[in-house]
């Protein structure tokens, strides 16, 4: 495949193209899902095909098509030149690394050998183990994709590489009169089926039964600027939403982002630290390489309350003067290539979880989150919490219903006081525009902080 990949980018550079990349992909994607012992989804799903991207003139043009056919391949070359050419945006050089490498995933238990009966029999065991009373509905789940790239690019890249991610997940839903209450719970990450292999499935199902149905006794959550322990989930939510789709720099080239023209600035207080790390072992975002064949990289946004710098696509760093970080990602092969996050977290502080809730005399500690928003120009977010819990006096006291947090991103960091010592990671997908998904996790630490709290529903 690649001897056709280095004709086709032959066939681009000698019809105008200033930098030319093709890239051959192959996804496998699986999925199983019950609901009350019952197998209601069952999904497996080949794509592939080849996209070639021409740089002229400060102009992408793409070609793709779903045929490995050597003649396909070259009319998709073709196309991708013609669909660079038209007026000048500028002269901008890319400057990509020459790499030559072949990487395979680090997993113990590749999905490919494990039978498919074997994957629906643990969704169905983390489904049943989630039977108690007052649970109306219980839901298993599990997901694996495997990914296979290879890259080459008119300054001599060659690189291929294969990604495997795996996910799996227990939900119960528990009702009492009219009242409904959930609990979610499950690992994800860039992991073979040790994933699941090595889970106490039982366990699990049985303690987001339990949550769930304890969270029928939550209480209305108080309401106003108070002060908030976001737990990792909701650090994350907040890394992600708030303060990480504006630092891609592809929004900032366009103004759309209110950290426009903020490198240096004081952002938060000094032990706040924030990381795009696309390295960070068997997380779901990580990536050897990005789309662009880029080598991924760990990318520090704020150092000590002081904002560093943005991610950046090869385009991007062009334009802004820098160096490109792995960003540049598409969902697939037929998609465009925008800047993405990968793992996007606060780092570390020096404090236990314990140690800052003994610390709070008055404030909400946040237990998952629901969903998230953010108003890149305007530095706003909003974001959804599962549940939480009431600090009175330095101890948790009261249970309390889902609520929302809302505020300014920049000043929440800056009120930020408090910041545990352990970092997790959770594992999802994040949209650009409308229908353009990555696999992407996001987390943090334990973060004291001051936010707007909205009453539960």
């Amino acid at each position: 495949m690649q001897d056709i990949l280095l004709k086709a980018l032959n066939r681009m550079e000698s019809t105008g193209a200033q930098f030319c990349d093709a890239k051959a992909q192959t996804v496998r994607t699986m999925g199983v899902q019950s609901i009350n012992g019952d197998i209601r989804q069952l999904l497996q799903r080949d794509t592939g095909g080849i996209c070639l991207r021409a740089w002229i003139d400060g102009r992408w043009g793409y070609g793709t098509v779903t045929s490995f056919d050597e003649s396909d391949i070259s009319a998709a070359a073709e196309a991708a030149v013609r669909n660079a050419r038209g007026s000048p945006k500028g002269r901008l050089r890319l400057e990509p690394d020459t790499i030559v490498k072949s990487m395979r995933p680090n997993v113990k238990i590749h999905p490919d050998d494990v039978d498919l009966e074997e994957k629906i029999k643990a969704v169905l065991d983390v489904d049943r183990a989630q039977e108690a009373e007052k649970v109306l509905n219980r839901v298993g789940s599990y997901a694996e994709e495997v990914k296979d790239n290879i890259i080459v690019n008119s300054v001599g890249s060659m690189i291929d590489w294969q990604e495997v991610r795996t996910r799996f997940g227990a939900m119960s839903i528990a009702s009492e009169g009219p009242r409904l209450e959930r609990y979610y719970d499950g690992p994800s990450g860039t992991a073979g089926y040790e994933l699941v292999k090595d889970l106490d499935i039982e366990r699990m199902g049985r303690e987001v039964a339990e949550e769930a149905v304890r969270t029928l006794k939550a209480v209305r959550p108080p309401s106003g600027k108070l002060t908030v322990i976001s737990d990792p989930m909701m650090s994350g939510l907040l890394a992600h939403e708030a303060m990480g789709h504006p630092s891609e720099a592809d929004e900032v080239t366009k103004k759309r982002s209110f950290l426009t023209d903020c490198v240096g600035m004081k952002v938060g207080t000094d032990i706040v630290d924030m990381f795009d790390n696309g390295l960070a072992k068997g997380a779901y975002g990580s990536c050897p390489f990005d789309d662009e064949g880029t080598l991924a990289s760990n990318t520090q946004i704020i150092k000590d309350g002081v904002y560093e710098g943005y991610m950046h696509s090869l385009e991007t760093a062009s334009e802004l003067g820098s160096r490109p970080t792995g960003n540049g990602r598409a969902e697939n092969f037929g998609k465009r290539v925008w800047v993405r996050m990968t793992n996007t977290y606060f780092g570390p502080g020096d404090r236990t979880v314990e140690d800052i809730i003994a610390d709070t005399r008055y404030g909400i500690l946040c237990d998952k989150m629901y969903n998230g928003m953010e108003d890149p120009v305007g530095g706003g977010f909003e974001a959804k919490c599962l549940r939480g819990h009431l600090i009175e006096n330095g101890r948790i006291t009261e249970l309390l219903q889902s609520f929302t947090l809302t505020g300014r991103a920049l000043e929440v960091l800056q009120t930020t006081d408090a910041v545990s010592k352990d970092v997790i990671l959770d594992g999802g997908m994040c949209g650009k525009g409308i229908e353009d998904w990555v696999n992407v996790s996001s987390g943090g630490p334990y973060m004291r902080s001051r936010m707007i709290v909205g009453g539960g529903e």
